[in-house]
Formats: C-alpha cells, structure tokens, sequence
C-alpha cells in the first residue's frame, strides 16, 4: 500500500473510531496521565509566554487541552487527517475557542506554517513510512523559530522482535486488566495494522541528522515514548 492510499485509509479508520476514541483511550493506553503529562512538560517556555504551537494528528484534541490549560496565552493550531476527529476536538476545546483554530491537514505531504514556537504530536506520525517521518521531522525544523522545541508523544517499536511480542503480550494483558471493551480492542487491533513504528533510537537518531540539538526520551513505558528536540 502506498503511503498515500495509508494515509487515506487510516483517515478514514480514525473518523469511524472519533465517537468512542475517548472512552478507550486511557484503557488503551497504560501509563496515560504520565504520558500526556510528560509531552507538556516538555515545553520549555513560561506559563504566561504568547506561544504560537501546531499540534499534528490531533485527533479529539486529547494533548491540544493539557497544552491550552498549561500555556493560557497560546495560540494552538490543531489538526488532523480525519474529520470526524476534529468535531470531537472543536466539542473539548470550545470553552477556549479565541485561541484555537483547526485544519485539516495530512501531516506526511502538507505544508507546515511557519515561525512556530512549539510542533506537538501525539499517537499520529507512526503512521507514517520511515522516510515520511525523516521528511516530517525536516519539515518540522524549518517550521520552527530558532529555540523552538518538537515534542512527539509516539507509540514506538522494540528493539528486535522478541521484545516486540513481549511488549504487545504485556500491552494486551495491561489492556484487558483495565477493563477495555472487547470490540474497542478489535477496533484498536484493526487500526494497529496500518501502524508503521520506528525504533526510538532510530528517531533520536533521525531528529539530531536533521539539526535538532538537546534530544532525549524523556518518557517509556514499554511501546509508549515522549521524546524531543530543539531547533
């Protein structure tokens, strides 16, 4: 499948899953409050700083709100591939409507604006082939002011495949222990399918190629990581 015909296929899984997303998404995935927590500390700017931050494959607007109640004075742009998914954003993030705006954007051909204090992800550029994120991750660079920071909170692939079963293994029984529907878990599975992981290493490695400097994991938890990069 071409990454384009991936790309139009995931849209299309991700507006079928926007109305239940939230309701599986701390099932899903274990360690949430951490994760989501860990992504916004990331940001290394002043409470009251008048940012300008891009947040890609949005979707309901899960990591946009933590980013919003952080930073009061920021101007988020949210996006996503799906629709539906911004509906679900527009519907969390009303109360703060004078500083959000929303777009529909395929983060793996799109352009980026540009002059951004912050580029934020969460759960969406792993659907992207290795060469798309190389490419995203460039664009990204370009995208940022100097002194501007990526943050992509990401579900990432094992080391070798013995520790990718062990991972799924214990992913599943995480899952299941927290109570996940079964037909949320075979809508999850389904949507995993099309998932094109990279190692952790490989993307530390891939955001200091293209220019990143004070890259590090700053969060794991099994296939869950927050990383990030300065311009």
């Amino acid at each position: 499948m071409t990454t384009e015909a991936n790309a139009r296929r995931v849209g299309d899984l991700f507006d079928a899953a926007a109305l239940g997303y939230d309701r599986a998404r701390r099932q899903l995935l274990p360690g949430f409050d951490g994760f989501y927590a860990a992504a916004v500390a990331c940001l290394p700017f002043p409470g009251d700083a008048p940012l300008r931050i891009l947040d890609l494959g949005a979707g309901t607007g899960l990591l946009s709100a933590r980013i919003l109640e952080a930073f009061p004075r920021a101007e988020l742009l949210v996006t996503d591939i799906a629709e539906s998914m911004l509906e679900r954003a527009r519907e969390r993030l009303a109360a703060a409507s004078g500083r959000v705006r929303f777009a529909r954007l395929d983060h793996g051909s799109d352009p980026l604006p540009a002059g951004l204090h912050a580029v934020t992800s969460a759960l969406s550029i792993h659907h992207l082939e290795d060469a798309a994120k190389r490419a995203l991750f460039a664009r990204i660079h370009a995208a940022l002011r100097p002194g501007g920071v990526f943050v992509n909170a990401e579900q990432v692939r094992a080391p070798d495949e013995a520790q990718e079963r062990v991972w799924h293994a214990t992913w599943l029984a995480e899952v299941r222990a927290a109570g996940i529907s079964e037909p949320d878990l075979a809508a999850a599975l389904e949507r995993m399918t099309h998932d094109r992981c990279a190692t952790l290493p490989a993307q530390l490695a891939w955001l200091e190629e293209t220019g990143f400097r004070e890259v590090a994991c700053v969060w794991q938890g099994g296939r869950f990581a927050v990383y990030a990069g300065r311009r």
